[in-house]
């Protein structure tokens, strides 16, 4: 195997001991954590199924199932022949599918959360970061779609999102769409519902950890082709990947309600916003962005020069080096409001 680049936010912590300094307060726009609270009717449904003795089995139980296949339908407009499989975060699954697949050849976006080239390296496979534009892709085993992206918040249209399943139908490969961001992204589509009913090599990930602020959950499910999720199923079954009986509930729980994901969608929305409104006063460009939980930016320099601005006024953010762009830097919206408010003010200052 390939060495493993460096664990990248070890590669931060100078910048964050430097804004944890600033005189008022440290304010982390960084790594996209949650804070806002896990709502009170999915944590009632953790806790009335908190007595949970027996094992859990890798599948998920016929109601996780169901409520998975249900929404799919609904949220997703799946047809066709299709399964669901719970996963513990979309993290684990993004980074253990090129070995369960034993891929041998892995493609990725240029721009990319690391985790896709990360899967590849562990698991010995040629790892190929390539543009959005699938008709100039080369043969591969897997492909990586990351719609809306992270880090970019770019949401491909139908076109480009089509070219991917006729990339796939033509090389016989697999295409993995992790769509973990759809729910923020208001014209954004799953590939399922592009793909006519003919989901064969085509997977879709999605994760509650955002939408649903579950992140300390670990929550996340696959949707797509019935034979590979039968294979990745048996492959777990022996590693003994169950998803805890409590966070299944939960899972069902959320799943069955709308309304607190378009609240979290709100609140994205308006942190967004204002953020954005305060960087292109003092000069930042703003590059795509519409949707999922970050600002791409720059100042048109190197990224860890406007990482140590940032950290010069209390606040931490990510450099654009992370994800394959040396000029750009990352800034979460996954802060209080009133933290969001002190960062507008400090920049514009």
């Amino acid at each position: 195997m390939d060495k493993l680049p460096d664990f990248p936010w070890d590669l931060l912590a100078p910048y964050g001991d430097k804004a944890k300094k600033h005189l008022d307060s440290f304010i982390d726009l960084s790594q996209g954590t949650p804070v806002d609270a896990t709502p009170k009717f999915i944590q009632d449904a953790l806790s009335a199924v908190s007595n949970s003795p027996s094992y859990p089995v890798v599948a998920g139980s016929e109601q996780l199932r169901s409520a998975i296949k249900d929404w799919a339908i609904k949220n997703l407009g799946v047809s066709g022949d299709f399964d669901v499989l719970p996963v513990i975060g979309s993290k684990e699954f993004i980074a253990l599918l090129p070995t369960f697949l034993q891929s041998k050849k892995v493609l990725y976006p240029m721009i990319a959360y690391p985790t896709y080239l990360v899967s590849a390296l562990m698991a010995s496979a040629d790892a190929v970061a390539v543009d959005i534009d699938a008709t100039t892709w080369p043969t591969a085993d897997l492909a990586w779609l990351n719609s809306p992206s992270n880090p970019t918040g770019q949401v491909q249209n139908d076109e480009q999102i089509s070219a991917v399943i006729s990339w796939a139908r033509k090389n016989n490969a697999i295409v993995a769409s992790d769509e973990c961001y759809l729910s923020f992204a208001k014209d954004a589509k799953s590939i399922l519902a592009l793909a006519s009913g003919n989901n064969t090599n085509l997977l879709a990930v999605h994760s509650l950890s955002k939408r649903s602020n579950l992140a300390g959950y670990r929550a996340a499910f696959v949707v797509g082709d019935s034979k590979l999720i039968d294979q990745i199923r048996q492959i777990r079954k022996h590693a003994g990947l169950m998803m805890p009986l409590p966070v299944q509930q939960a899972m069902i729980t959320a799943l069955s309600d709308e309304k607190h994901v378009q609240e979290q969608v709100q609140r994205y929305n308006n942190r967004r916003s204002s953020l954005s409104s305060a960087l292109l006063s003092v000069g930042f460009t703003i590059e795509h962005s519409e949707a999922g939980l970050y600002i791409w930016c720059t100042k048109g320099e190197d990224g860890y020069k406007t990482v140590d601005w940032f950290a010069s006024h209390g606040i931490l953010v990510t450099p654009g080096s992370f994800y394959g762009s040396e000029n750009f830097v990352r800034i979460a919206l996954t802060a209080t409001d009133e933290n969001i408010a002190k960062a507008v003010a400090r920049i514009k200052q």
